[in-house]
């Protein structure tokens, strides 16, 4: 059950993540120049990423509907809504009319529909690492948790491939005429494989136990949570930081400094991000196994103090222009994420209680990306556009580390905790 329950778990994650993604590779590629038209590249580029980070504004709030009623009627049924929610917005970016033909209403539906992906996606996170947790046994679940994680390299590997693809048989002026449309008319057909797949796996045990316990749903499992566990909230924020700035520094933001800083083709960085995806996805589930052995605050110690140090390296790598350095430099980033990013989804679950968990794994994740993840793009081209230098980049990135090396430090470890347990002696 719990094998079958992944493979739910990490086929609906990388659709997900695909869509997120895909929009993500296309700021950077195509709507700066079809949807924000200027004289200028970087600030076509940065009216992009506004609308990228929009994406993200609308998560917590996603977090906070899904995990509300996934913390009253359980995590399967918002866990196929959230997919239907976050498919059918990008499909309608697949057909949207781009500003030479309506003007200012393009950027404004494509907004819009950012809106919508964001929604979905704030909910669709605490609920499939949840359903994990909730389904392994406490000895590994650092491991099993982990494998929803995997599907965020997953839906970036698979959303870079294909745009690679498209890059590499196309001309530019084909890709930019009608080709960029094709990534996000195939969500559709992944869809409907998440969504059956997803439809297949049985509801929570430890839910269903703690519901049978105590049958009166909670009102307001939000309210609750910020009553009791405002402190752990607050430690899930903190640890989010390192790990979602440096996350979309090193693949979205690498776009945009290969292609306009460094005056490279856009494939040098797409292939980066390709194969640093690859080892990606196959390191997640070996830092979450590692959690299990070392605990989960060790392993993501590793992670945040290593990224302040690589994100040097980092950058002097890229300058050279050279693409297996630009390749070896987005591998070894990303390898260091994955030991922040492994334990997070067995750490953030073992942080609340049962009635609360969804809430509050969901609204723990999501606060800190508006403040994170979601400026990361914006702050770092600003910075590339002020200062003709990566230095300022890697600063920023450097002191979201420090935020992260302090959330961690302030946290118990919480590696084998008894989920059920947590829930006996009200905590």
């Amino acid at each position: 059950m719990i094998k079958k329950v992944v493979g739910a778990s990490l086929i609906g994650t990388t659709v997900e993540w695909y869509d997120f993604f895909l929009y993500g590779s296309a700021a950077a590629l195509v709507f700066n120049k079809l949807f924000f038209p200027t004289a200028d590249p970087l600030t076509g580029t940065l009216l992009a990423f506004t609308t990228y980070a929009i994406g993200f504004l609308a998560r917590p709030l996603g977090g906070l509907v899904f995990g509300h009623f996934g913390d009253r009627l359980g995590r399967k049924k918002l866990l196929v809504l959230s997919l239907l929610l976050m498919g059918g917005a990008t499909m309608l970016m697949g057909v949207l009319p781009t500003y030479a033909s309506v003007g200012v209403l393009a950027p404004l539906l494509l907004t819009l529909l950012r809106l919508v992906q964001g929604f979905a996606l704030g909910g669709e996170w605490g609920g499939a690492v949840l359903i994990v947790s909730e389904h392994g046994d406490p000895a590994r679940r650092g491991f099993w948790a982990s494998w929803p994680q995997a599907g965020v390299p997953c839906g970036n590997l698979l959303a870079t491939a294909v745009l690679a693809v498209l890059a590499a048989v196309q001309s530019d002026a084909d890709f930019l005429a009608w080709g960029w449309r094709i990534p996000f008319l195939l969500s559709g057909v992944l869809v409907v494989i998440g969504l059956w797949i997803r439809l297949s796996v049985s509801e929570s045990p430890v839910f269903l136990a703690a519901q049978e316990k105590a049958p009166k749903l909670e009102k307001a499992p939000a309210l609750e949570l910020l009553k009791h566990n405002w402190r752990e909230v607050l430690i899930a924020m903190g640890a989010r930081f390192a790990e979602n700035v440096s996350y979309y520094v090193i693949t979205a933001f690498i776009l945009v400094y290969v292609v306009t800083g460094l005056g490279l083709s856009k494939s040098v960085g797409l292939n980066a991000v390709l194969i640093a995806s690859a080892v990606h996805l196959v390191t997640i589930p070996v830092w979450g196994h590692l959690s299990d052995r070392f605990g989960r605050r060790s392993i993501y110690l590793v992670g945040a103090v290593g990224m302040a140090l690589w994100i040097f390296a980092f950058f002097a790598l890229l300058d050279t222009k050279s693409p297996v350095l630009i390749t070896v430099a987005t591998t070894v980033g990303l390898v260091l994420h994955g030991a922040m990013y492994g334990p997070q989804a067995a750490f953030f679950s073992e942080l609340f209680g049962t009635r609360v968990r969804y809430s509050g794994a969901s609204v723990g994740y999501q606060l800190a990306s508006i403040v994170a993840g979601a400026l990361a793009p914006l702050i770092a081209t600003a910075l590339l556009k002020a200062y003709k230098s990566s230095v300022p980049i890697a600063v920023y990135v450097v002191i979201t580390c420090v935020i992260t090396v302090a959330a961690i430090a302030l946290a118990r470890e919480t590696r084998g905790a008894d989920l059920e347990e947590r829930d006996r002696v009200g905590v």
